[in-house]
């Protein structure tokens, strides 16, 4: 049997990683949530560029824009519902990540 520690290579060093965890911070912070959209896909693309199954890489397809309107609604909802409809919403963007994540063109 084969380990799975050679499948999955990751390549990402720390500078660019607190590069990028800080600017999508501030994107978040700076628009009281409503870009998180924007931060969220930063930090994708940033993670699948850096990631490899098979030695093939992966890519994040999905846009900002694509997540937004559903985020806007989302964080409405969190907010009346005082947070309680935050454990639904996880799980949620979770599906998204995963339905715009593919592997790269050789």
């Amino acid at each position: 049997m084969q380990s799975n520690s050679k499948r999955y290579t990751f390549d990402g060093g720390a500078g660019t990683y607190l590069g990028t965890a800080i600017l999508g911070l501030l994107i978040t912070f700076f628009t009281l949530g409503i870009c998180y959209p924007f931060a969220l896909v930063l930090r994708q693309r940033w993670r699948a560029k850096h990631s490899f199954i098979d030695g093939k890489q992966l890519i994040f397809t999905g846009s900002a824009w694509g997540l937004f309107g559903n985020w806007i609604k989302w964080l409405l909802l969190i907010i009346i519902t005082l947070g309680i409809y935050s454990f639904w919403v996880g799980p949620r963007i979770q599906k998204w990540v995963w339905e715009n994540t593919d592997f790269a063109d050789d």
